[in-house]
């Protein structure tokens, strides 16, 4: 790795004492130009000296959205500087979004193996989305979930036989359009007593054994669509009408 230099964007003394540490005794490559505890200073830095790296907290003076801030403007001002996140926010993964979209190189979660020299040479060879073991496990594991929610998705579309036009009716009964309204959707080439008899096809479908004798109503239908993967709550998002 050759040499660079770096500024260090953090308000805890002890944490930047730490940090510093591990830059010297790891990555001797790194020459420190600078240690910011808040915005203002951040800024008055860079401007004196650009850095080849900005290790970047987000959690400035309680604040998060700062540290997103200082990335964002920093990516758009500097877009050569990279920008890594060492972060003690391990449970906010809005945050961890929020920076991605900033534009940072990575993120490093304050726990687990914490900041390595491989980390910081991954970044400084260009890579981008360099995470630690801490935050990759927590990708993984969504990763792993959405794959199995869209495979039982898929699933279910097959063993219930449910084409488009079904999974698009119980979609927009979920978000509380009328029949009326659906008819109106663009290239629903239904009528309000289609899909009534859409709607009778379904309950017979989703089922098969009647409702213990009750009968099924939108709602009902709906939940149960739900219920065996048809439909996916985080994803009922209405069409273009």
């Amino acid at each position: 790795m050759d040499k660079f230099k770096v500024i260090i964007v953090e308000d805890v003394p002890l944490e930047l004492k730490g940090t510093e540490g591990i830059f010297r005794n790891e990555i001797p490559e790194a020459e420190i130009i600078g240690t910011a505890e808040n915005e203002p200073s951040y800024w008055k830095l860079i401007k004196q000296q650009l850095p080849d790296l900005v290790l970047l907290d987000l959690g400035l003076g309680g604040s998060t959205t700062v540290g997103v801030e200082i990335c964002r403007q920093t990516k758009e001002t500097y877009p050569k500087v990279k920008v890594l996140i060492f972060t003690g926010e391990i449970l906010n993964e809005k945050l961890w979004v929020d920076v991605l979209d900033a534009g940072c190189d990575g993120i490093i979660l304050k726990s687990g193996e914490l900041l390595t020299r491989g980390d910081v040479a991954s970044v400084m060879n260009g890579k981008r989305m360099v995470f630690n073991q801490p935050i990759l496990e927590k990708i993984v594991d969504r990763f792993k979930k959405s794959v199995s929610k869209e495979l039982s998705h898929q699933e279910a579309m097959i063993n219930y036989e449910i084409d488009e036009y079904d999974e698009r009716f119980l979609r927009h009964l979920a978000l509380g359009y009328t029949k009326e309204q659906i008819t109106n959707l663009r290239g629903m080439p239904f009528g309000v007593k289609s899909l009534e008899k859409r709607q009778n096809e379904l309950v017979q479908k989703l089922f098969p054994e009647g409702n213990g004798g009750v009968g099924v109503n939108a709602t009902r239908l709906v939940v149960r669509a739900l219920e065996v993967h048809i439909l996916d709550l985080d994803n009922l998002q209405p069409d273009e009408e």
